[in-house]
């Protein structure tokens, strides 16, 4: 063979080699094109969960034993006058957010840990009016009754009076979420242990300099549960889980909590228990009322409940439910487990929507989350105790009780029906009229609620404005020059 022809066949080698290459290659490299997609989106799809159910804290942060900081530009919404800046204390994680990814990894762990998705919104509801059937923007939530700690938290950290600069506060909050901690120690029979967060918080907190300067006067922190399981003490060894509130530390903080202890709770404020709506707009709000106005009221009264244990508690509550499912003017919805009724937001909601009346006797405690709920569906609250509400939550209430409510003595617990029913008819809707203007304040806004469309004082706005004249008077009282 000439050498030409061998330069030839080598040639065609060389193109035969190259061409098989360039066959295989690209096919190879498509594989691994797709598999890198697919770690990019399993990844993207992770960090997505993981902002909406966990969004970054808009706050510096802060850890014991060491700091980290991140600092994020202030909103461009106006602070309202009537509150004082607040500063947001940045403490370690395992006072709030470990917590909810702890009850996020073990829900069955307590009551409340299978509904702290979405920042403590609970889970989308689909089936309520105003879009409801867009998720995205939905602002009806199945939202635990004692996740106030967690929504108060997340709209504190947008609100336009909060500052990053201590110097500049008059305020300091403290987002512990006690009740959450609370809740998933509730069998947890070691004393030591059921205390130990909560002192050690108390232990940080006072090698605060800014919470030596008053004692901790201009401070406060909130509850979803009721006080009473922040109260244990020798005296009362069954009261409460742990004994947060009677720690000296927060003898001086000022309290939030959705329920108050009535004789011992001097430092002490009720806030609302969340129900199922999270307006974003003032739009929404006053599309919600308007339907409340429309909508036809079939019954006298409704009674949403089960029975309870107590006796005394269980007496008023068995007189009632008798009544109630003995009478063709009442609404009842049987609470017992089996049933799953008093879970449905929907159906709690229509029912009270169809009624004048709504009937609030003692649950657990004192008050109710239904109370709430009564108000968001138009629903004239009855009482069968004054600690229901009226010496609960002064800072969100009427003046005069008679205006929105019923308060029904012992003695007329009897005759519910006889004694509602005599109620004037003129009377009725105007005791509507003001219950439905309630709902802005009662209610938690979303958390992604911008102050300019919000254009409303929710909850969080109440207490802001009640803290502020209570923090500023006490430093006032104590020589101190408030902002």
């Amino acid at each position: 063979m000439s050498s030409m022809a061998k330069d030839k066949e080598k040639s065609l080698l060389l193109f035969s080699s190259s061409f098989s290459y360039r066959e295989v290659k690209p096919s190879s490299l498509l594989r691994r094109f797709r598999f890198v997609v697919f770690v990019v989106l399993c990844y993207v799809l992770w960090l997505r969960l993981l902002f909406f159910t966990f969004p970054p804290e808009s706050s510096e942060h802060s850890v014991a034993g060491g700091h980290s900081h991140r600092r994020v530009s202030r909103s461009l919404d106006t602070c309202h006058p009537d509150i004082a800046p607040f500063y947001i204390h940045s403490i370690h994680p395992r006072f709030n957010a470990a917590l909810m990814q702890r009850c996020l990894a073990r829900p069955a762990s307590c009551d409340v840990c299978p509904h702290v998705g979405h920042r403590g919104l609970g889970r989308p509801l689909l089936r309520l009016p105003l879009r409801a059937d867009d998720v995205v923007g939905t602002s009806w939530y199945a939202t635990h009754p004692l996740a106030a700690e967690m929504l108060f938290h997340h709209r504190a950290e947008r609100h336009p009076c909060r500052t990053t600069d201590p110097e500049a506060a008059l305020l300091f909050y403290v987002p512990f979420y006690a009740g959450l901690h609370a809740a998933a120690n509730f069998r947890q029979k070691n004393h030591t242990r059921c205390d130990a967060l909560a002192v050690d918080l108390a232990a940080h907190l006072s090698s605060l300099p800014s919470f030596r300067r008053h004692g901790g006067r201009d401070h406060f922190l909130t509850l979803g549960h009721a006080s009473w399981n922040f109260m244990r003490s020798p005296a009362y060894p069954d009261l409460g889980t742990n004994r947060l509130l009677l720690l000296p530390e927060v003898g001086n903080m000022t309290v939030l909590t959705v329920e108050r202890h009535p004789w011992e709770g001097h430092n002490q404020f009720g806030i609302p228990y969340p129900s199922y709506f999270h307006p974003r707009t003032a739009a929404e709000v006053a599309e919600w009322q308007a339907e409340l106005r429309r909508f036809r009221r079939t019954h006298l009264l409704a009674f949403v409940g089960g029975l309870r244990s107590d006796e005394d508690k269980g007496s008023v509550r068995s007189t009632i439910m008798n009544q109630c499912w003995k009478s063709n003017r009442c609404i009842p919805v049987d609470c017992e487990a089996a049933r799953h009724e008093c879970g449905d937001p929907d159906r709690v909601l229509d029912v009270m929507r169809r009624a004048e009346f709504c009937l609030q006797p003692p649950g657990e405690s004192f008050t109710r989350r239904s109370t709430f709920d009564a108000v968001l569906a138009g629903c004239i609250p009855v009482f069968f105790s004054e600690h229901a509400a009226y010496t609960q939550y002064e800072w969100y209430l009427p003046g005069r009780p008679e205006d929105w409510s019923v308060l029904l003595e012992r003695d007329r617990w009897g005759r519910v029906e006889e004694e509602l029913a005599r109620i004037p008819r003129a009377e009725v809707e105007r005791m509507r009229e003001t219950v439905i203007g309630l709902i802005p304040r009662m209610t938690y806004a979303h958390p992604d609620a911008n102050r300019s469309e919000l254009g409303f004082h929710d909850a969080v706005d109440v207490a802001l404005v009640g803290l502020t004249k209570r923090i500023r008077a006490s430093l006032q009282e104590g020589g101190v020059k408030a902002m």
